[in-house]
C-alpha cells in the first residue's frame, strides 16, 4: 500500500524549498469504496469524517497518509472563514479554522480539499510553513494574506521571503459561479486579469488560481508554483464536490519542515 500510494501520488510531492516537505494525495491508495472509493468505487483514499463515509475506513485512510508523514497530520474541521490556527496546537476536529501555521519540524500541517483550492507556503529559510484551504468564499475575505501575515508574525521576521504552491482545485473553465460570488472578489481585488469569463446570461467562470496568485502578491508572495491540475475535470485522479455532490472524498494538502 505505502509503494503504490508513492508510486500514485509521486507527480503532487513538489520541492518547493529545501527542507519542507508537500505531499497532496489522489483519490485512490485507501480502503473506502462507493462514492468515496477510486475511479472503480474501491481503494478510495478519503480523508474526512463529514461526508457520509464509513468511520473505521476514514481512520484507516488517515493512517495510511500518517505512513507518508513524520508524525500525524494536524486534522481540523474546515469552515470556509478566516480563521487560521497554530498547527502545534491543533489536537483533533474539534477545532475550527481554514489556514494552520507552524515552525516547528516534523508537524504536518493539513488541510482538506475537493474543488477549493490548497494553497501551501514556506518560507525560503524553511523556518515555517503554512497549508491554507482557499474555497471561493475564504480566498475573497481574505484567509491567504491572513495566513501569510500570521507566519511572518510567528518568524518574527515581517520581511521573510515566503514561496507558495497551488495544488488541483475546480479548474477555470469548470467553476460557474454567480454575480455574487465575481462581485464578492472584485469588492476585495478588483479587476484581475484572466480571472473571469462570461459563461451564460448572469453565470461566469472563475479561476480560483488567478485570485490566488493576486492574493499572494498582496502579501508580498512572488514566488508562486502552480500544479495547474483540475479536480473536476480529472475524476480518475480525484475527487470533486461540483461534480460528484455532497458525498464527494476529500483529498489532504500536507506541508511540513522537515527533521
Amino acid at each position: 500500500m505505502q509503494d503504490f500510494f508513492k508510486e500514485k501520488s509521486e507527480s503532487l510531492i513538489p520541492e518547493l524549498v529545501s527542507g519542507v516537505r508537500i505531499l497532496f494525495t489522489e483519490r485512490e491508495g485507501g480502503v473506502s469504496s462507493g462514492p468515496w472509493g477510486g475511479a472503480e468505487g474501491i481503494m478510495g483514499l478519503n480523508v474526512a469524517t463529514h461526508v457520509g463515509d464509513n468511520a473505521a475506513c476514514v481512520r484507516m485512510n488517515r493512517s495510511i497518509v500518517s505512513q507518508m508523514t513524520p508524525s500525524a497530520p494536524r486534522w481540523m474541521t474546515q469552515v470556509h472563514g478566516t480563521e487560521v490556527a497554530d498547527a502545534e496546537s491543533v489536537s483533533d476536529d474539534a477545532l475550527q479554522a481554514d489556514a494552520q501555521t507552524c515552525v516547528t519540524p516534523g508537524v504536518v500541517c493539513a488541510v482538506q480539499v475537493a474543488d477549493c483550492l490548497p494553497v501551501l507556503v514556506a518560507d525560503s529559510r524553511a523556518r515555517g510553513v503554512a497549508a491554507i484551504h482557499a474555497g471561493w468564499k475564504g480566498l475573497s475575505a481574505g484567509i491567504i494574506e491572513k495566513a501569510v501575515a500570521r507566519l511572518r508574525e510567528r518568524l518574527s521576521d515581517p520581511e521573510a521571503q515566503i514561496l507558495a504552491w497551488l495544488g488541483p482545485r475546480i479548474g477555470a473553465d469548470d467553476f460557474e459561479v454567480g454575480a455574487e460570488v465575481v462581485q464578492a472578489f472584485e469588492q476585495k481585488y478588483g479587476e484581475v486579469s484572466g480571472a473571469v469569463r462570461s459563461a451564460s446570461e448572469g453565470k461566469y467562470l472563475l479561476s480560483l488560481a488567478a485570485y490566488a496568485k493576486q492574493a499572494l502578491a498582496a502579501a508580498g508572495v512572488r514566488q508562486v508554483e502552480d500544479c495547474g491540475l483540475s479536480t473536476y475535470a480529472d475524476p480518475r485522479r480525484f475527487y470533486s464536490y461540483r461534480r460528484d455532490g455532497a458525498s464527494s472524498g476529500r483529498h489532504a494538502a500536507l506541508i511540513w519542515i522537515e527533521e
